[in-house]
C-alpha cells in the first residue's frame, strides 16, 4: 500500500495559514477582554414609612337616578328640558294638557262653595229650636236640627278635599325634576298619550356629582384589607381612594368608602364596596369603568417599583441589585406588599443598596456592569439624575 504525501509548496500554505490564525487571534483578545461594562440604571434604596394599599376594578354609578313617568294621564303638550343637560330640582320637564283637571278643579270650587252655604242655615235653624226647646218644640226636631248641621259641616269638608285632590291633579301636568341631575334622551314626544303610573319612563334622571363607584372584592381579602386599615389606625370613613380612569389618567379627586354589603355573593363569592367622589367637571360618567387604589395603612420598609421586579416560579418576588464589586445579583423576597406602583420589603435590603431599574433585562447574575444613579417617577419612568460638580472630572489642561 502507497501513502499519499503533500506536495511541498501546499504544506508550506498550510503552515502560514495557521500561523496567521494564531496571530489574529491574540490582536482580538485584548480588545474582546478590554469591552466595557454595560449601563443599568439604579436606584439607591433607603428605608421609610410607605403607605400600603389594594387596587380593585369598579364601576361607576350615579348617585341619585330616577325614571321619570306621569301621575295623571294626558296628552304631552310641551317638553321643557333639552335632553343630555343638567336640570336643577323643581324644573319643570313635562307639561301634560290640563283642560280636564281646571274644569274639575272649578266643579270641586262650586260644590265646596254651595256646602259652605249649607252651613249657616243649619246652625240658624239650630238655634231656633233651641229657643223653643222650653215652649213646645219637640227633642226630636232639636236633634234633627243638630244633625242636619253636622251633615253640612261634613259636606265642606268632603268638598274642600275634593277640591284639594282636584287641585293635585291639575298640579301633577307638570312633570317636574325631583333633584339637581343630568336628563336622558326623552322617551315620548310632543302629543304622545300617556297614564298615571303608566310602565315606560319618560325619562331618566340622573345626579352624578357625587358619583358613586362600585368596586368588588373578595370575601377574604376584604378582612384582610379591613384588618390592614385597622391595623394602620385608620378609620373607613377616612381611608384615602384614587381612581384611575380608563384612559390611564390619575383621577384628581379624593374619594372616601360609603358603605359595603353585609353578604357575599354565592354566585361569585364576592362583596360590593360602595365609594363615593366628587364629580365636579363630569369626568366620571355612570357605567365607566375605573381602577381604584385604596390606602389600608402604613408600614415601614423599602420601595421596589415594579417595573424593577419579577416573580420566579415560586411566585416570590425577585429584584436585580448591584454589589460593592459592581457585579450584579438576584435577590429573592418571599414576603411583599402592594404601595401603589411599588412592591414594600421589609427584608433582604439595607439602606445603600443598589437597585437595578432599568438594563436589567440582557444581563445575568456576575456580570460587571456600570450602575448609573437614577430615580422613578410617579409615572414609573426612570430619570438619570445629574452628575454630582464635586464629583466631576477636573478639565485637563
Amino acid at each position: 500500500m502507497y501513502r499519499r504525501l503533500l506536495p511541498p509548496a501546499f504544506a508550506l500554505l498550510v503552515v502560514a495559514a495557521l500561523a496567521g490564525c494564531s496571530d489574529e487571534s491574540e490582536k482580538t483578545a485584548p480588545a474582546a477582554a478590554a469591552r466595557p461594562p454595560s449601563p443599568v440604571s439604579v436606584v439607591v434604596m433607603t428605608v421609610g414609612v410607605q403607605p400600603l394599599t389594594t387596587v380593585l376594578s369598579g364601576r361607576a354609578t350615579a348617585f341619585q337616578s330616577a325614571d321619570i313617568r306621569p301621575r295623571v294621564g294626558g296628552i304631552i303638550k310641551e317638553i321643557a328640558f333639552k335632553e343630555g343637560n343638567f336640570v336643577k330640582a323643581g324644573d319643570l320637564l313635562y307639561k301634560i294638557e290640563d283642560d280636564t283637571y281646571v274644569a274639575e278643579v272649578a266643579e270641586a270650587k262650586a260644590a265646596l262653595e254651595k256646602n259652605q252655604a249649607s252651613v249657616p242655615a243649619a246652625e240658624a235653624n239650630l238655634q231656633r229650636y233651641e229657643r223653643l226647646a222650653n215652649s213646645g218644640a219637640s227633642q226630636k226636631d232639636y236633634e234633627d236640627a243638630q244633625t242636619t248641621l253636622l251633615q253640612a259641616k261634613a259636606s265642606v269638608s268632603e268638598s274642600r278635599a275634593a277640591l284639594q285632590t282636584s287641585q293635585i291633579s291639575l298640579d301633577l301636568t307638570e312633570v317636574k325634576a325631583p333633584f339637581d341631575g343630568v336628563t336622558s334622551a326623552t322617551n315620548y314626544s310632543i302629543g304622545n298619550v300617556v297614564t298615571a303610573s303608566q310602565t315606560d319612563s319618560l325619562m331618566t334622571l340622573r345626579k352624578i356629582d357625587p358619583i358613586y363607584i362600585e368596586l368588588n372584592e373578595s370575601s377574604i381579602n376584604l378582612q384582610r384589607m379591613k384588618a390592614a386599615i385597622a391595623a394602620g389606625n385608620s378609620g373607613a370613613d377616612t381611608t384615602d381612594i384614587r381612581l384611575t380612569l380608563e384612559d390611564g389618567t390619575e383621577y384628581p379627586q379624593v374619594g372616601k368608602l360609603d358603605m359595603s354589603e353585609m353578604a357575599v355573593s354565592t354566585t361569585t363569592g364576592t362583596i360590593s364596596i360602595r365609594t363615593l367622589f366628587d364629580n365636579p367637571n363630569n369626568l366620571i360618567l355612570p357605567g365607566m369603568y375605573v381602577r381604584a387604589t385604596i390606602t389600608v395603612g402604613q408600614e415601614k420598609g423599602y420601595l421596589i417599583p415594579q417595573r424593577a421586579a419579577g416573580r420566579n416560579a415560586n411566585g416570590d418576588l425577585t429584584a436585580k441589585f448591584v454589589n460593592a464589586e459592581n457585579k450584579v445579583e438576584t435577590r429573592t423576597f418571599r414576603t411583599s406588599k402592594l404601595s401603589g406602583n411599588n412592591w414594600l420589603v421589609n427584608e433582604g435590603i439595607k439602606d445603600g443598596d443598589h437597585l437595578i431599574v432599568d438594563g436589567f433585562q440582557w444581563i445575568s447574575d456576575n456580570a460587571i456592569v456600570n450602575p448609573i444613579p437614577s430615580e422613578v417617577d410617579a409615572k414609573g419612568f426612570v430619570i438619570v439624575k445629574p452628575a454630582d460638580p464635586a464629583n466631576a472630572a477636573a478639565p485637563k489642561s
